[in-house]
């Protein structure tokens, strides 16, 4: 099954769209499933609507729970507590001074939460989550005393949850770190399973096709998702070294593949010697896959067919791969010492990232300053819904926004629709209070899986619990309608403040080959290992930029004139980076050092 979930998921990521099946957590789903049940039940009991607020600022608390060290998400967790209860009192009340306040008071406030947030490293979901608490309170004016209560809800709420995850249901902090891993290794499983089937059939790569390079664009994206991620951890012992050896291994292991797929395409060397490398590789890979970096029998199997391969192979380039993968297996092990892992390209520093997040600010004020405008036009029931959506969806570039636009009118109309039957459910509030529980375990067990089924599960939890303390006519449908509003508000924003682009498709294309030429330039010149890591880095990141690109709206567009000189270009970044592993390990095959 997950197999199939990562064959669609190499399709959809080209498109700038995520699957990733490792990262459902039912773990985490279970404790939102309880941070959400336990005010939803004193909503219910008391009959008091605005215990909502400790529903939603629960679930909120949940989401805002991101990967890292215990004492950086306690830290997060604890600005988000105090500082959404500031910003859901500040919100209602300053809404309730002037008609249509929401109008003002939201984009300043939505502003001001944003940049701040910029001066907190790490602390994007925090802002982002902030600004929908601005959103949603400016949407409930009340006076100063009303506005307390209802800050009071959110705070309780919140600080429930912010118990439950640090203290009372504790999730081991490191558990992101192993499913990014898993990740990595299950890639690279499924390019070196693919490269032991093919024996004497042609490679499906030595001709342009859509998914051209798909396991190596798979793999090196897999890889930069595991570095952001240990990014986070910088500074920790115990698991953090050992996802540091989990990620030059695979660094490693993916060169060699680099090497023995661009032999497959090109046919070079006997089929025996091909298949005999590529055979070994699969099982060194599955070794780590199913034994999560510790020494096993089968691990040391792996090691002993390497070896003998690295003896008998008569051709360079075939052992260098086996005494790669060799070595691979040895860092895993901690038998021998990894190259340097670079975590991060630049240095966070809280003027860049200020300077960041107050454009990033600036844009989500307009987007809102458009919804607003819209929703007063239109006469949309549920404002707030379509000034979340322009929140959560305006995150980044025009592909980020277009793509998350997307997903989230995709998954609100999927949502939407089975929402529909939730009046027939019957049962009091019981039925449905028991419902929600299960849709807020669901989402949050999904919520890094894919953004359209998170989407849906979300938009029919709120309906849900929506209709329940607020009952209404077509909640469904508005949700559906205001959540298209708000991603197409969203996309006019991006367009309208500075919109970044990036490159042109062409010097996306030019870059990416130039990179690859460097990374065959330090090899044929003797540089060292991280040299040459750095190189083959950065050109595999080239081609995956100039890969997605070319499948967005911009590349869409230029393809409809250009397409056979872009998929000249694009194959020909990738027949250099094989062309260049090849050269590294034919050297390490004839006796270079690899340290």
């Amino acid at each position: 099954m997950h197999r199939a979930l990562r064959w669609l998921g190499r399709r959809l990521e080209l498109r700038s769209f995520s699957l990733l099946p490792e990262h459902w957590n039912h773990a985490e789903g279970l404790r939102a499933a309880l941070a959400v049940g336990l005010p939803l039940v004193l909503a219910i009991v008391t009959g008091q609507s605005f215990w909502g607020w400790a529903v939603y600022a629960a679930f909120w608390t949940c989401l805002c729970d991101a990967p890292g060290p215990n004492r950086l998400r306690r830290r997060l967790l604890a600005v988000f507590v105090v500082g959404g209860a500031l910003v859901a009192l500040v919100g209602a009340w300053m809404a309730s001074f002037v008609p249509h306040g929401a109008m003002v008071i939201g984009p300043l406030l939505v502003f001001v939460v944003t940049a701040l947030a910029g001066r907190l490293k790490f602390g994007g979901l925090v802002g982002t989550l902030s600004a929908v608490v601005a959103v949603v309170a400016v949407g409930f004016p009340h006076d100063l005393d009303q506005a307390s209560l209802l800050a009071g809800a959110f705070f309780a709420g919140a600080a429930w949850s912010y118990l439950l995850i640090t203290f009372l249901w504790r999730i081991d902090a490191f558990d992101p770190l192993r499913r990014a891993s898993r990740a990595v290794s299950a890639r690279l499983l499924d390019m070196a399973d693919e490269l032991a089937a093919l024996r004497e059939a042609a490679h499906r790569d030595a001709q342009w096709h859509s998914d051209h390079a798909e396991h190596r664009r798979a793999v090196r994206l897999a890889i930069e998702r595991f570095r952001d991620v240990l990014t986070r951890y910088d500074g920790e012992t115990g698991p953090e070294r050992t996802a540091r050896r989990e990620l030059a291994a695979a660094e490693t292991m993916f060169g060699a593949l680099l090497a023995l797929d661009q032999a497959c395409i090109d046919r070079w060397g006997s089929v025996e010697d091909r298949s005999a490398v590529a055979e070994a590789c699969r099982l060194a890979v599955a070794s780590w896959f199913v034994a999560g970096g510790q020494e096993t029998a089968a691990m040391a199997a792996a090691r002993t067919v390497l070896q003998r391969l690295c003896a008998d192979m008569p051709q360079p380039l075939f052992r260098g791969c086996a005494a790669a993968f060799g070595n691979a297996l040895d860092i895993l092990a901690g038998r021998r010492v990894p190259p340097v892992v670079v975590l991060s390209e630049d240095a966070w520093s809280p003027r860049a990232s200020s300077l960041a997040m107050i454009q990033q600010g600036l844009r989500q004020a307009g987007g809102l300053v458009a919804v607003y405008y819209a929703v007063a036009v239109f006469g949309l029931g549920y404002p707030y819904w379509a000034a979340m959506a322009v929140i959560v969806v305006l995150q980044g570039d025009v592909r980020v926004t277009w793509s998350r636009g997307l997903e989230r009118i995709l998954g609100s109309l999927l949502g939407g629709a089975m929402a529909l039957v939730f009046p027939l459910l019957g049962g009091g509030p019981v039925v449905p209070a028991l419902g929600a529980v299960a849709l807020a375990a669901l989402t949050m067990a999904l919520r890094s899986v894919n953004y359209t089924i998170f989407v849906m599960f979300l938009t029919m939890l709120f309906v849900l619990v929506t209709d329940m303390l607020h009952p209404g006519l077509g909640i469904a449908s508005a949700r559906i309608v205001d959540n298209v509003a708000g991603s197409v508000a969203a996309l006019l924003a991006v367009f309208a403040f500075r919109p970044d682009f990036g490159p042109p498709l062409p010097k996306r294309i030019e870059a990416g080959i130039a990179a690859h030429r460097r990374y065959g330039e330090a090899v044929e010149s003797g540089q060292s290992i991280d040299v040459i890591e750095a190189a083959r880095r950065a050109a595999g990141r080239a081609s995956v930029d100039a890969e997605i690109a070319s499948h967005d709206l911009g590349g869409w567009l230029h393809r409809l004139t250009h397409r056979r000189a872009d998929f000249a270009g694009l194959q020909e970044m990738r027949h250099l980076a094989g062309r260049a592993a090849m050269m590294w390990h034919g050297q390490l095959g004839e006796g270079r050092s690899a340290a």
